[in-house]
């Protein structure tokens, strides 16, 4: 049981790994790695190479020691990374070695420091935050298994078609190879794609925004090549060796960003592939005949990287709903109707300030940017609704 004593001890120790830095989570995954190199199967060693994945846990691991106390506070977070470990299906026992090279990192870098009540302090509260998980994720996992079409761990299905949206996006539509029906999901959420190929050292799992509405049949991703040593090794695979007829293993749809009917007006606003989980929104909003004003906002490089341009607009006019492109390498005498060069400016556009709710995909940067005009503009922060592609990161 987690007494006060122990919350105590915890708190104090989050200045230690405070002033840490990296230190912990470097040290925390080579040992992980080294004395538990499966791990290497379900861990996205490109984050490992960028460093993305030691920043969100040692974000995550200071959150919560400094909200031990007030856990609710956490409960956004809990809700996303749940989700995120759903998409990868980890069990119970990933947590017990997770927890023993944390505590064992603690014991090596802080030497004597590190005593037996500190020990103990740290091992409840892990116990106490992995239960809250290892919770979270079973209920994920049942309530997926349970749906019409749904299932739990991973699934075969089969590649039907392959179409290039873009320069660097293409669409990926996969069926169950068992033939049966698939389960729905809401509109913005992600499904685990698994594969393994001896283009791989390791079972490589990645998350990718379905891009189109539920139709109990089949899935669609859109997946952008990415450029990079250490980046795209998936997404390069998928655009280049994946094709039609192969045969893949899907994890359930998650995830906590995606429409939610408040019966009030939406405002999608994307750039690059962040178009993507907005695709899905917009085709679903339109098969439901959704009776409030929707506002669809993109920005891209130019029109060679411009995804969906045609069904976008298409939609958008078949519903008179409002759209515009923010095209950053295109010249004024190279736009399209409903189209500007540059990049997104608010300012050019009628937004619902005050009744409006706002989804925001894309780059951390433009994300960053978009909320804060937003809110400059007098939007409500808790009706900026954004998505980030991989370890999650505060904007």
């Amino acid at each position: 049981m987690l007494t006060k004593q122990h919350i105590d001890i915890v708190k104090s120790t989050s200045v230690i790994i405070e002033q840490s830095g990296s230190a912990i989570t470097d040290h925390f995954y080579n040992r992980m790695f080294r004395e538990n190199p499966e791990l290497k199967h379900i861990f996205n060693m490109s984050n490992q190479h960028t460093g993305r994945q030691k920043v969100a846990l040692f974000e995550a691991i200071l959150a919560y020691a400094k909200n031990i106390d007030n856990l609710s506070a956490l409960k956004s977070a809990v809700e996303r990374i749940a989700n995120k470990h759903a998409s990868f299906y980890i069990q119970a026992h990933h947590y017990d070695i997770v927890g023993l090279h944390l505590i064992e990192t603690f014991r090596e870098l802080l030497g004597s420091d590190f005593t037996q009540e500190i020990e103990d302090a740290w091992t409840t509260a892990y116990g106490v935050l992995a239960d809250i998980f290892i919770n979270k994720e079973n209920s994920i996992y049942t309530e997926n298994a349970n749906k019409l079409g749904g299932w739990q761990g991973k699934r075969a299905f089969r590649l039907v078609s392959k179409t290039p949206e873009s320069k660097l996006v293409t669409s990926f539509v996969f069926v169950p190879v068992d033939e049966q029906a698939v389960a729905d999901f809401k509109p913005g959420q992600y499904l685990g794609i698994e594969i393994s190929s001896e283009h791989f050292e390791h079972t490589e799992i990645r998350q990718y925004s379905l891009s189109a509405k539920p139709n109990g049949r089949s899935y669609r991703i859109s997946v952008k090549r990415e450029l990079g040593q250490h980046n795209g090794i998936v997404s390069n695979f998928l655009h280049d060796h994946l094709n039609v007829g192969d045969v893949v293993d899907l994890h359930a749809p998650v995830g906590d960003f995606y429409f939610s009917d408040k019966q009030s007006p939406v405002v999608l606003i994307s750039a690059g592939v962040g178009i993507t989980p907005m695709q899905s929104m917009l085709e679903f909003k339109s098969d439901i005949k959704y009776p409030h004003p929707v506002t669809f906002l993109h920005a891209c490089e130019n029109q060679e990287q411009h995804s969906f341009a045609l069904q976008t607009a298409t939609i958008c006019e078949q519903n008179q709903w409002a759209h515009h492109t923010w095209l950053r390498e295109t010249k004024e005498t190279q736009l399209e109707q409903n189209q500007s060069n540059g990049l997104i400016n608010f300012s050019q556009i009628e937004l619902p300030k005050q009744t409006g709710n706002f989804y925001i995909c894309g780059p951390i940067e433009f994300m960053r940017f978009a909320k804060t005009e937003l809110e400059n503009l007098g939007v409500c922060s808790s009706r900026i609704h954004y998505e980030v592609f991989g370890p999650h990161a505060q904007l």
